[in-house]
C-alpha cells in the first residue's frame, strides 16, 4: 500500500498557521486584560497565571488524554482505534511542548505581588502564619512541586516516545510482534497514567485550595482529560474526512463506535462529579463544604447549572440516538460542545478558588470570564498549530498494522450499507 495514499492534505498546514496567529492574539488579549484591568484584590500577574492555569490544564488534557486512548486502543484493538491512531500519536507528540509551556506555572511559584500568589502555599509568609500549610509544607513547596512535574512529564514522555517509535517501526517492517509489544507495554502504561494524572491534578488544581481535599478529584480530572481528547479526535476525523485522501475512510461504523465511547465518558464524568458533590454535601464538614458553597451561591450557581445541562443532560440525550452517533457532522457538533464545556468546567473549578477566604456568595467578574476564556483559546491555538504540524509528519493511517486491510474492508462495507 502506497504511503502517499494517506498523506495529510495541504489544508492541514493552513489550519495550523491560522491557529497559531489566533492563539498568540488571544493569549496576548488575556495578558493585556490581566495587567491593564486587574481585579481589586487580585494583582495582574496572579490574574494572568490563574487564566493560564485554566488553559494549561485544558491543553495538557488533550495531549496526555490522547496518550491514554492510544494505549487503550493498543490493548483492545478494533477499527475505531485504528482510524484515530495517527491523530492520537500526533497529539501525544505535543507533550514536549506542554512541558515547555509549564514554565510560566513554575515561575508563578516565585511571584507574590502585593502578598498575593497563585498557590498560597508557595508564599513563605502565608505558610508561617497557617498551621495547616505548615503541616503540608513537606509536600506543598515550590521545589518539590517542580520536581514532581518533571517526573510526570518524564513518565508521559517515555510512554509517548516508545508508542510512537514502535508504531513507526511497524510501518517500516510490518513485524506482527510489534503489535504484541505495544499491547504488553500499554497495560502498565495505563496504570502509570492513572497514578501520574491523579497527582498532577492534586498539584495543579486541588492545591489551589490547600485546606480542602477530595479523594475523587483526580478521577474527575482524569476522565475530563479523556473526554477532551476523545472529543478532539472526533472533530479531527470530520475535518480530515471531508477531503481527499481520507474521504470515505472514516465510515459511519467508526463514528458510531466513537459516539458510544463519548457517551460513556459523559456518563462517567457526571457520575464522578455527582459522587464528589454528594459525599461532601452529606458530610457537611467545615473543611470541605465551603468548596461548594463558593460555587453554588451567587452567579456561580448558574454556571453550575449550565454544566448540568450542557456537559451532561443535552449530550447524554443526543448521544442516545444511534442516528446521531453515525452522523459525522452531528457528532462533531456534540464534540465541539463538549470541548467548550470542558473549559467552562475548569473555570468553575479554578476561578472561585481566589475567594476561598469566605463562603459568602461571590459574583462572576468579567475579568475572570474574559481572561480565562481568552487564555484557553490562545493556548489551544498554539497547541493546535503544533499538533497539525505533527499530523503532517506521518501517513494518516498506520500502514504496517496487520489489521489495516480488514478495517478498510469494513469501512467500505459500512459506506455501502
Amino acid at each position: 500500500m502506497d504511503a502517499k495514499t494517506y498523506t495529510a492534505p495541504p489544508s492541514i498546514g493552513r489550519y495550523g498557521s491560522r491557529a497559531l496567529v489566533f492563539g498568540v492574539a488571544a493569549l496576548a488579549l488575556a495578558a493585556a486584560v490581566s495587567f491593564l484591568f486587574p481585579q481589586e484584590h487580585i494583582p495582574g500577574p496572579v490574574q494572568f497565571f490563574r487564566a493560564y492555569l485554566v488553559a494549561y490544564i485544558f491543553c495538557t488534557g488533550l495531549g496526555v488524554g490522547s496518550l491514554a486512548w492510544l494505549m487503550l486502543q493498543h490493548m483492545t484493538g478494533g477499527g475505531w482505534g485504528l482510524v484515530i491512531r495517527r491523530p492520537l500519536e500526533a497529539a501525544t507528540r505535543t507533550i514536549p511542548l506542554l512541558a515547555l509551556l509549564f514554565i510560566p506555572l513554575a515561575v508563578s511559584l516565585f511571584v507574590h505581588p502585593g502578598g498575593e500568589s497563585l498557590y498560597e502555599w508557595s508564599d513563605a509568609a502565608k505558610v508561617a502564619g497557617d498551621e495547616a500549610l505548615r503541616h503540608k509544607s513537606a509536600y506543598l513547596n515550590p521545589v518539590f512541586f517542580i520536581v514532581r512535574a518533571v517526573i510526570y512529564f518524564a513518565v508521559w514522555g517515555v510512554m509517548m516516545y516508545f508508542m510512537n517509535k514502535w508504531s513507526a517501526e511497524q510501518d517500516k517492517t510490518g513485524d506482527p510482534r510489534i503489535r504484541r509489544l505495544m499491547q504488553d507495554a500499554s497495560a502498565p502504561g495505563l496504570l502509570l497514567f492513572g497514578l501520574t494524572v491523579t497527582f498532577a491534578a492534586m498539584d495543579w488544581g486541588m492545591s489551589l485550595e490547600p485546606h480542602w481535599f477530595s479523594t475523587i478529584y483526580g478521577l474527575i480530572i482524569m476522565v475530563g482529560w479523556g473526554l477532551s481528547a476523545l472529543a478532539l479526535m472526533i472533530i479531527v476525523l470530520t475535518v480530515l474526512g471531508a477531503e481527499e485522501p481520507m474521504e470515505g475512510v472514516y465510515a459511519p461504523l467508526y463514528f458510531h463506535d466513537l459516539g458510544k465511547l463519548l457517551l460513556a465518558m459523559v456518563m462517567l464524568f457526571a457520575y464522578f462529579s455527582f459522587s464528589q458533590f454528594l459525599i461532601i454535601w452529606s458530610g457537611n464538614l467545615p473543611e470541605e463544604i465551603p468548596y461548594y458553597l463558593r460555587r453554588l451561591r451567587g452567579w456561580w450557581q448558574y454556571v453550575g447549572l449550565s454544566l448540568i445541562l450542557f456537559h451532561f443532560a443535552l449530550p447524554f440525550a443526543m448521544l442516545l440516538s444511534r442516528g446521531v452517533k453515525r452522523h459525522a457532522r452531528a457528532l462533531r457538533n456534540i464534540a465541539i460542545l463538549m470541548l467548550l464545556m470542558r473549559v467552562v468546567d475548569l473555570i468553575f473549578i479554578i476561578a472561585p478558588a481566589a475567594y476561598q477566604d469566605t463562603a459568602e456568595p461571590t459574583g462572576i467578574h468579567w475579568q475572570d470570564l474574559l481572561t480565562m476564556s481568552a487564555a484557553a483559546a490562545g493556548l489551544f491555538g498554539i497547541w493546535l498549530w503544533y499538533f497539525f504540524g505533527q499530523l503532517t509528519k506521518r501517513p494518516l493511517m498506520p500502514l504496517g498494522a496487520p489489521e489495516l486491510e480488514k478495517t478498510m474492508e469494513a469501512a467500505a462495507a459500512s459506506a455501502h450499507h
